[in-house]
């Protein structure tokens, strides 16, 4: 199975990562970083690459698609030639996915509209532009279309794929083999638990990242 993640400049390493590790892991998948074009792609702390070994038009046709997100993915939502190639890519797919602010390349091209979808909390408002009805949900399946909320959500995500071209066993025991067992020391994961104060804080900080960065989007 051909499993294709396009990244671009500025994408969350976790966003491509973790539902790397997972389908990996899959038996007979084959899992492929691509872009524009081949080479170094930096992510959105701007100290860290991942090479593309692939460019998007070598991968025309993948049967998994899955779409990271990252602090341009509004702008790469604007990209005609990127958005094109998921678009094209979906046409063809078994399965067509998203992480976080990836949902929004979805919506651009147009696969989203009419369905639940989510994404990262501070990008509901900009995925409903798209016709998606943002839901919080954790990983959200709407037929071949699976999305997931911010970042770590991806392995959420990359398990329920696992589960549906494997079977829940196969997806149990890469769960298992990646140790994957959250117990995190506060109940701050979501809008729903962190609270005003500490929502107040991510939002302050990623209004100061992007006017340090003005090219680049939530």
């Amino acid at each position: 199975m051909d499993v294709a993640i396009p990244i671009y400049d500025a994408f969350t390493a976790l966003d491509a990562v973790g539902p790397y590790e997972v389908l990996s892991r899959v038996p007979g998948a084959r899992v492929r970083f691509i872009a524009a074009k081949p080479g170094a792609v930096t992510t959105d702390n701007g100290m860290l690459s991942v090479v593309a070994e692939a460019s998007l038009d070598e991968v025309p046709a993948p049967e998994v698609l899955v779409v990271p997100g990252g602090i341009s993915s509004s702008q790469v939502a604007r990209d005609d030639a990127f958005v094109g190639w998921v678009r094209r890519a979906h046409e063809t797919s078994t399965w067509t996915t998203s992480v976080c602010a990836g949902a929004l390349i979805l919506g651009a091209a147009g696969i989203l509209e009419g369905l639940k979808a989510t994404t990262h909390w501070l990008d509901y408002e900009e995925l409903a532009t798209y016709g998606a009805r943002p839901t919080p949900q954790r990983v959200v399946e709407q037929g071949k279309v699976i999305t997931s909320a911010g970042v770590s959500s991806g392995i959420d995500m990359a398990l329920t794929l696992a589960a549906r071209i494997a079977g829940d066993d196969v997806a149990r025991a890469i769960q298992l083999s990646i140790e994957y067992d959250p117990q995190p020391p506060f109940d701050a994961g979501s809008i729903a638990t962190a609270g005003p104060k500490i929502e107040a804080m991510v939002r302050a900080a990623v209004a100061a990242r992007n006017t340090s960065s003005p090219a680049r989007a939530v």
